[in-house]
């Protein structure tokens, strides 16, 4: 099992501007930077890892697991609903 630590150094984007993963906005300019950070994803080994990090620790800002902020909110509730249903059924 991946650690906390030792997935972020395997991770894609560890020698990349951490900027680019903290576009401000996502109009504009900031749309390019997306595209680019979430292209950086798209090749990680361990981008599943960086994606339940981000969601158990409630990452607002920034592109984690290849998920910009919009996507991610979206998905982090659909994330929280199926944990409150496991929770009841067990």
């Amino acid at each position: 099992m991946l650690t906390l630590t030792n997935w972020r150094e395997l991770s894609a984007c560890r020698d990349s501007d951490p900027n680019l993963f903290f576009p401000i906005g996502t109009t504009g300019p900031a749309v390019g930077q997306i595209d680019k950070a979430t292209a950086i994803c798209g090749a990680c080994s361990v981008r599943e890892e960086c994606l339940q990090y981000a969601l158990e620790t409630n990452q607002e800002a920034g592109v984690w697991g290849g998920y910009a902020e919009d996507d991610r909110r979206r998905l982090r509730k659909r994330w929280l609903a199926e944990r409150r249903r496991q929770r009841q059924a067990s």
